[in-house]
């Protein structure tokens, strides 16, 4: 029995364990992250499904390399190419769709301070607003289904292109016009560029989020979709509840008041942003000023 111990001894002995410093924590750190991360944008996609069988493939090539099946382990080394390519194209919308997300503005400004200078004016008046406001709240009254469209500083011109142009100042009776039941323009989103209407019956991408419920249709689904491809913000009025509901970033806020949407669209309206572009330059101004009388 001592023999064996002293045996084990000498053996953990013998074992070089790896120096773990700080910097390989943060290492274990991140990956964690990033694989969280990825699990879970994975888990709320088609991607889901999709990888599903593709584990079901690789759990079906290691049971032919356990059994040393040389056939068809032939057949997948000289295939591998050919199907990292295939998985490529399979995933290329989920792709598409994360990359977009992480070039986004929002994600982007918190890293790197890009485009300081840009988009210092008011992307619409208080005027565009109100009447954004009683058109959205007239037509849930009357509950006629709505989907506007606001454009922030992703240009929403590929969907504008599938409309019919208006070009038009904005004004509650020409959005109540456009979304009444019957008329020409009423099916498909309007989309608003600034204190105008650029567009409408225009199409939009369906979101396939699962956590979507099953009672919204297809105004919401394509409300909730363009929102998680650009950094618009969405307004969509129920058809079946006059209910008005905001999309923004891929979530949806149902069942908002007035109050609500004013706080959003004053989010969008970029008020916030002239006044901390214009701080700088005041400060500079002083600064220089400054500078100036001690130099005298």
């Amino acid at each position: 029995m001592e023999n064996m111990i002293l045996q084990l001894g000498q053996a953990f002995a013998k074992l070089s364990l790896p120096q773990v410093g700080v910097i390989d924590f943060i290492e274990i750190l991140l990956i964690s992250f990033f694989v969280y991360q990825l699990i879970v944008w994975i888990k709320y996609t088609r991607a889901y499904t999709l990888l599903k069988g593709i584990v079901v493939v690789l759990v079906f090539i290691f049971l032919a390399y356990v059994f040393k099946m040389n056939t068809i382990l032939w057949i997948v080394k000289n295939m591998a190419t050919v199907m990292i390519t295939a998985v490529l194209v399979i995933f290329q919308p989920e792709l598409r769709k994360a990359l977009e997300q992480l070039g986004q503005k929002n994600f982007m400004s918190s890293l790197v301070p890009f485009d300081n200078t840009k988009d210092v004016a008011e992307r619409f008046t208080d005027k565009t607003a109100n009447e954004l406001i009683k058109a959205c709240f007239d037509m849930g009254e009357v509950k006629t289904g709505a989907l506007i469209v606001i454009e922030q500083d992703i240009r929403l011109t590929e969907y504008e292109r599938t409309g019919i142009l208006v070009d038009a100042q904005i004004s509650s009776q020409l959005l109540v016009n456009i979304f009444e039941h019957n008329t020409p323009l009423h099916d498909g989103a309007v989309i608003i560029r600034g204190n105008r209407v650029v567009a409408a019956t225009c199409y939009l991408p369906l979101s396939d989020n699962m956590e979507l419920s099953k009672q919204l249709g297809t105004r919401h689904r394509a409300g909730v979709g363009i929102s998680e491809v650009t950094d618009s913000l969405t307004i969509i009025v129920s058809e079946e509840t006059g209910q008005v509901s905001i999309a923004m970033n891929g979530k949806l806020t149902r069942n908002i008041s007035s109050s609500q949407l004013r706080r959003a669209l004053e989010k969008v309206q970029n008020k916030t942003k002239i006044e901390s572009s214009r701080r700088f330059p005041q400060f500079l101004k002083g600064w220089v000023k400054n500078e100036k009388s001690v130099d005298k």
